[in-house]
Parts: C-alpha cells; sequence; structure tokens
C-alpha cells in the first residue's frame, strides 16, 4: 500500500506548540517523514503499508516581523531538503494585517465569549446611564498563513486521481479540509491526524466504513513529536539552539 501524507505544517506547528508548551525545546526539529511512517505503522488495518510521498505545505515567515523566526525556519527547511525527510515543499504566503474585532476571553471548549463592561470598567452612553450590554472593540496585529489548507487540498486530491497513492493521511484539523477528505475517502483509505490538543474539527469526521473505508482517525501525543526529530547536525545544517 503506497501511503501519501500531506501536512498543514503552520496546523502542525501551533498544534504540537500546545501540546508540548510554548518555549519548550526537544519537539521542533521534526523529522516529518519518520513522524508520518510512525502514525501509519501504528495502524494494524494498514498492511504492507510504505509512505511514499511527504507533502509539506507552509508559508515563509515575514523577516520584517520576526527575523530570527525566518533565520529559524530556512535552516529547518534546508534540513528537511537534505535528509529528503519531504518528497515536495508547497508554500503559501505569510500577510501580517490590522484586524478590528469584539474583546473576548477564552470560554468553553474553547470558543470566544464576548467581554462587556462591568465595575470598576464600565460604559456610560449619552444620557450618563450605565451601558452593561456594550461591546469593546479592539485592533490588533495579526499575522496569517494563507494557502496551506488549499495546497493540501490540491496535492490530496490531484495525488489520489491520479493513482499515484494507495492510501492518504492528512495531518490537519482544518475543517475546510472536509469536502476533499471526504472525496478521498470515496477512492483510497484516508487518515486524520489532528495534531492539536483540542477536539478533533466535526466536520472532519465520519465512520470508518464510507467509500472504500478502512478510514482511521488519530491524536498526536507529545511521544510522537520527541520521537521522530533530526539528527543535531546534518552536514553544516545545525539544529537551533532554541529548539
Amino acid at each position: 500500500m503506497r501511503v501519501g501524507v500531506y501536512i498543514d505544517g503552520f496546523n502542525l506547528y501551533y498544534g504540537a506548540r500546545g501540546l508540548c508548551g510554548r518555549g519548550t525545546a526537544g519537539w521542533r526539529w521534526l523529522d516529518l517523514r519518520a513522524l508520518a511512517s510512525r502514525l501509519v505503522a501504528e495502524q494494524a488495518g494498514w498492511v504492507d503499508a510504505s509512505v511514499i510521498r511527504v507533502v509539506y505545505c507552509t508559508a515563509r515567515v515575514n523577516g520584517a516581523d520576526n527575523w530570527i523566526g525566518q533565520q529559524e525556519q530556512d535552516v529547518y527547511l534546508r534540513a528537511l531538503a537534505a535528509t529528503k525527510s519531504i518528497d515536495e515543499l508547497a508554500m503559501g504566503t505569510y500577510v501580517s494585517r490590522v484586524a478590528t474585532a469584539p474583546l473576548a476571553i477564552v470560554g468553553r471548549r474553547g470558543r470566544p465569549e464576548l467581554v462587556h463592561p462591568q465595575w470598576p470598567l464600565m460604559v456610560r452612553d449619552g444620557g450618563n446611564s450605565d451601558s452593561p450590554g456594550a461591546t469593546f472593540m479592539a485592533s490588533v496585529a495579526r499575522r496569517e498563513e494563507k494557502g496551506s489548507d488549499v495546497n493540501v487540498a490540491s496535492h490530496l486530491l490531484i495525488d489520489v486521481l491520479s493513482g499515484m497513492v494507495d492510501a492518504a493521511v492528512v495531518i490537519s484539523n482544518d475543517s475546510d479540509l472536509e469536502f476533499p477528505v471526504r472525496h478521498a475517502r470515496g477512492l483510497v483509505p484516508v487518515g486524520l491526524v489532528n495534531p492539536t490538543k483540542g477536539y478533533p474539527a466535526g466536520r472532519l469526521n465520519d465512520a470508518p466504513t464510507v467509500g472504500v473505508g478502512s478510514h482511521w482517525w488519530y491524536q498526536i501525543r507529545p511521544v510522537d513529536l520527541h520521537a521522530s526529530q533530526l539528527a543535531p547536525t546534518i552536514g553544516k545544517i545545525n539544529k537551533p539552539g532554541s529548539w
């Protein structure tokens, strides 16, 4: 069974950071092929499965906003290429913008809850009356990655429809992938890997028997990340010290 693996790089990065802890070393120098092979090997229903294609979908960090992050990303991408940890690098874009939105806190199940005025901080209307139902608005700087989900979907469907792979693994918890994943399940077995500590996206769920069947779901654990690391030194490439 020839397996293609399609990775949403930013979904994996921020999910892994949430699992392992921000600022914690030992998880970022990921050998993506080793991680994919480890996850596939644990699936007893996929007999003689072999990872033959790893597509890594990410975007270039903006050096103007994060110079160190850009340098570390460059080192990592060179390490992935040097070790043949990936077969294809699909690049999206990374943009900065100002966003305006209601002020909120994290509520139940991670969902936003709007913050309303209450003493000792209250808003008053033109009649000098308290307005506890008012909404605070805030403008914040946001850096967003664009294109990874489209690249994951495109490569997944192209490889499945062309017969390049007999099964597929998608490493992402992005519900926008619902359509391509559902379509792929009608043609090949599909494994869905949630790289976050949150609940799996409901739109990516289905019965293991739909379509051709033999589908599976998995939630990454910190041990999977720590056990799938590149060598600290690869030729003249060295793992960043904070990693």
